[in-house]
């Protein structure tokens, strides 16, 4: 037996349709098995797919389970606000001030400012620095000396990123890495020059995602980059980094830091694609 669902694909980080990162969201997913979940997910092809169902845990106002073509993720930016988005648009109302999102990580605050939302960055589940072996095998795969990489660290939100940051924005994106030789997820920053549109640009290399070496825009990985570089004082507590330029998108990505020390990640989200599908 198939039921008709509701169903949008949201492109994330960018106000101009087809120029960010699209997230495929299913509504009133309760009733779906875990094999169905991936199914779908396989199906669309895109790298995440999003199951919204009614929330188990007491404060929340939704459930997301979040999936790639291949497997479940705890959390992931992107599919976060896009599925927020959705929710909101079909009539969600959040029971407070801010909606909360119940997820693999557990609950994740999300605020919205004008047609702006932003997710508060979850706590790293890894940090610290990359053992030596680990760092010359991510050199190697990126093209680059291990001396051009100004420091290297885990910085996992629950995907398992590394962060590399480079000198300038212009080395991360000549960057032509060797995707089959990355042994983990890599995100790499670099500084544009002062007065530029954005504080820095991102690129993230994903070779364990099936068919995507790098992910266009990735609201997980510029959560936990900022987490590292503010804290350390690398960049400021609020900025503006761009990803997508060197694969054709231009994604935006608003990074702000509360005075509690909370940090938001945000980007405009629209609709592309609404309907039903059969699932």
């Amino acid at each position: 037996m198939t039921t008709s669902r509701e169903f949008r694909q949201v492109d994330v980080f960018t106000d101009e349709p087809l120029l960010g990162n699209p997230v495929a969201v299913v509504h009133g997913a309760d009733g779906l098995s875990d094999d169905e979940m991936q199914r779908f997910a396989r199906w669309t092809n895109l790298s995440e797919t999003t199951f919204l169902l009614e929330p188990t845990e007491p404060g929340a106002d939704y459930r997301l389970r979040i999936f790639t073509t291949e497997t479940e993720l705890p959390f992931a930016g992107h599919p976060t606000l896009g599925s927020a988005h959705a929710w909101l648009e079909a009539g969600g109302v959040p029971a407070g001030e801010r909606i909360v999102q119940q997820c693999g990580v557990g609950l994740v605050a999300l605020r919205r400012q004008d047609r702006r939302l932003a997710f508060a960055a979850p706590d790293l589940l890894r940090s610290g620095p990359v053992d030596d072996a680990l760092a010359d095998e991510i050199a190697a795969a990126l093209g680059i000396d291990r001396a051009e990489i100004l420091d290297l660290a885990w910085a996992d939100n629950g995907p398992g990123w590394v962060g590399a940051r480079l000198a300038s924005a212009e080395a991360v994106l000549a960057l032509r890495p060797d995707h089959g030789r990355l042994p983990v997820d890599v995100g790499v920053i670099g500084p544009h020059p002062d007065g530029a549109e954005c504080a820095v640009e991102v690129r993230a290399f994903v070779p364990h995602a099936a068919g995507i070496a790098e992910d266009p825009v990735t609201g997980s990985l510029n959560a936990s980059l900022a987490q590292w570089l503010t804290t350390s004082g690398v960049l400021p507590p609020s900025y503006v980094a761009a990803q997508g330029t060197a694969i054709g998108r231009r994604g935006r990505i608003h990074v702000d830091t509360d005075a509690d020390g909370t940090i938001w990640v945000g980007g405009d989200t629209l609709s592309t694609i609404q309907g039903t599908v059969a699932l």
